[in-house]
C-alpha cells in the first residue's frame, strides 16, 4: 500500500472524495462554515452532542460516496503530536473502499502552518509495509489532496520526503532475511549510494587484513560471505570542517558463533544490523535534502557463523588500535566489530563526535524495554543534546553510567581485555565500557544501544510491527537542531 500526497491551490469540489478539516479540541466546528455547506454543518453539529470528543478523529458519513472527518488539533500541538494523529488517521481509514481524500489546510490556524506538514508526515510513516516477499501484495493507493494556503513550505516538503525515504531504507534492510542481505550483497547496494551524491569506499577481507582489523574479521571468518569496511561521505559544505561521524554494528545475521544461541527467536536475529541499517538511512536522508553539513557513515558488515574456521571461544586477537582482546563468547561480536570501526573512523576522519548504533545486548531490553534506547558517552553537551532531541520526536534514549570502576570486570589475565564480563551484572554498561577503550584521543562519542528499539513485535505509533527506522529522525533531528 502506499500514500500519495498532491498539493493544489484551489479546493476541489468532488463527492466522490473524503473532506479532512481541522477543528479544535473541542470539536468547535462554528469556525468551518466556509467549508462545507449548511446542510453539512448542521448535520454534523447535531451528531457531536453524542459522540466521544477524546477519540481526536470523527468520522460522518455524508453519503455513500463521502465522509467527512474532523481532526482536532490542541493548544500548544507539539510536532509529535500531529504525526502521531496522521498515523492514527491512517490506521482508521486506510481500508475505506473510497480512497480519495481532499485535505483543507485552510481550516487549520494560520500560526500552525507547520501542522499540515507533520500531520501527513505521520500518515507516511505509518504507512510503510514489508510486503517484498508476499505473492499477494496490497495494491491499493491512497490518495491525499492539500488544498489551501496553509500548505508546508516546498523546503519542509523536501525535508519531509527525505527523512520518510531515509526511514524506509532502514526499515527496508532490517526487514530482509539473512539469506538476502549478507554482506556481500550489503557491500554492493551500499556502492549504488554513489548516486545520490555520497562518496563510498568499500574494504573487503583483503583491505582490511592489510589495515590489521582483526576484531572486526574475527567475527566474520566462520561465514562463506566477506567481511567489509565500508565508509559513505556526505560532504554538504564546501569548506573542509572536521565531519560528523555515525558507526553502525551490521552483524547480517548472529548465530552466535561457536557460542551458539538457543534456536528459540534466532530468526530475528537478521536484526542485528539495524545499526548499521540506520546509518545507512541517515546518510541518505542527509544527500536528499542536500543537508548543509559533512557527515560519514561507517558500517561494519559481517555474519557471525559457526562454520569449520569460526573463532573460537578462548583466541586472541589484535585490533586495529593495536590492543589485544580475549575472546570469551562468540556472541558478543558486535562490540568487536565496532572497536575496529570506531578507531578507524576516529583516526581517519578526525570528527567532531563519533555516535555508534547498535543492538548490541539484551540487558537494555531488560533495563528499558522498548521505551528508551541505552546512551552511553564520554561528552555531557552531547548527551544533553541527544536526550532534548530524542524527546522531540519521541525517538528518545536514557543515559547510563559509564565509569573507570567498570574496568575491573573487562580485564583480561592474557590479553588486554576480554570481550565480556564473566561475573555478571551491568551486561550493557561493560559493553559500552569496552567500546570507550577504542576512542583513543577524546572524540565526543556517545553509544546507542538501541536493541530494544530496532524492532517491534506490536508495533508503535508511527510504524507497524517489525522493522521502527528508530535513530533516523533522532540523529536528523540531532544534525538540524545543533550543527546545521
Amino acid at each position: 500500500m502506499s500514500v500519495k500526497i498532491n498539493y493544489k491551490n484551489n479546493f476541489l469540489k468532488k463527492n466522490s472524495s473524503n473532506l479532512v478539516l481541522f477543528s479544535d479540541e473541542n470539536f468547535n466546528i462554528s469556525g468551518l462554515k466556509n467549508h462545507i455547506s449548511s446542510k453539512e454543518h448542521y448535520f454534523i453539529k447535531d451528531l457531536i452532542k453524542n459522540m466521544d470528543i477524546k477519540k481526536k478523529i470523527l468520522s460522518f458519513d455524508i453519503s455513500s460516496k463521502k465522509k467527512i472527518i474532523l481532526v482536532s488539533i490542541k493548544k500548544n500541538i507539539k510536532s509529535y503530536d500531529a504525526e502521531n494523529l496522521g498515523a492514527k488517521f491512517y490506521d482508521l481509514f486506510k481500508d475505506l473502499k473510497i480512497n480519495h481524500f481532499n485535505l483543507n489546510s485552510d481550516s487549520i490556524s494560520d500560526n500552525l502552518k507547520n501542522i499540515v506538514g507533520y500531520f501527513l508526515h505521520g500518515l507516511k510513516l505509518k504507512s510503510y509495509a514489508f510486503e517484498k516477499y508476499k505473492s499477494k501484495k496490497k495494491n491499493k493507493n491512497i490518495l491525499i489532496t492539500v488544498t489551501g494556503k496553509n500548505k508546508p513550505l516546498i523546503k519542509d516538503q523536501t525535508k519531509f520526503k527525505a527523512i520518510e525515504e531515509g526511514s524506509f531504507c532502514t526499515r527496508d534492510l532490517v526487514s530482509e532475511p539473512g539469506n538476502i542481505l549478507h554482506p556481500d550483497e550489503y557491500a554492493k547496494r551500499l556502492n549504488s549510494f554513489k548516486k545520490y551524491g555520497l562518496k563510498v569506499n568499500i574494504y573487503d577481507d583483503k583491505k582490511l587484513k592489510k589495515l590489521g582489523m582483526n576484531t572486526l574479521l574475527g567475527v566474520g571468518q566462520g561465514s562463506i560471505r566477506g567481511s567489509y569496511l565500508v565508509t559513505i561521505e556526505w560532504n554538504g559544505l564546501k569548506n573542509k570542517s572536521k565531519p560528523l561521524a555515525f558507526v553502525g554494528k551490521g552483524v547480517c545475521f548472529d548465530t552466535g558463533g561457536i557460542s551458539l544461541k538457543p534456536a528459540k527467536f534466532m530468526e530475528d536475529m537478521t536484526y542485528d544490523m539495524a545499526g548499521s541499517a540506520v546509518v545507512v538511512g541517515l546518510m541518505k536522508s542527509l544527500a536528499l535534502r542536500k543537508a548543509k553539513i559533512n557527515a560519514v557513515g561507517v558500517v561494519g558488515l559481517v555474519e557471525n557463523m559457526p562454520g569449520g574456521n569460526a573463532q573460537r571461544p578462548g583466541d586472541i586477537v589484535k585490533s586495529y588500535s593495536g590492543k589485544t582482546v580475549e575472546i570469551l563468547n562468540t556472541d558478543a561480536e558486535g562490540r568487536l566489530v565496532l572497536a575496529d570501526a570506531l578507531t578507524y573512523t576516529e583516526e581517519k576522519f578526525k570528527p567532531k563526535f563519533i555516535i555508534d548504533l547498535a543492538t548490541l545486548t539484551g540487558a537494555i531490553i531488560v533495563s528499558l524495554g522498548s521505551e528508551y534506547a541505552g546512551l552511553f558517552s564520554n561528552d555531557d553537551t552531547l548527551s544533553k543534546q541527544l536526550i532534548n532531541v530524542g524527546e522531540k520526536v519521541e525517538e528518545k534514549v536514557w543515559r547510563m553510567p559509564l565509569n573507570k570502576n567498570f574496568d575491573k570486570l573487562i580485564d583480561s589475565k592474557n590479553a588486554d581485555m576480554q570481550n565480556i564480563n564473566y561475573v555478571g551484572g551491568a551486561g550493557s554498561t561493560t559493553a559500552a565500557q569496552f567500546l570507550q577503550r577504542f576512542i583513543l584521543n577524546k572524540t565526543p562519542w556517545a553509544h546507542l544501544d538501541i536493541a530494544g528499539m530496532a524492532f517491534s513485535k506490536y508495533g508503535g505509533a508511527l510504524n507497524a510491527s517489525g522493522a521502527t527506522g528508530y535513530g533516523v529522525r533522532l540523529l536528523n533531528k540531532l544534525i538540524e537542531e545543533y550543527y546545521e
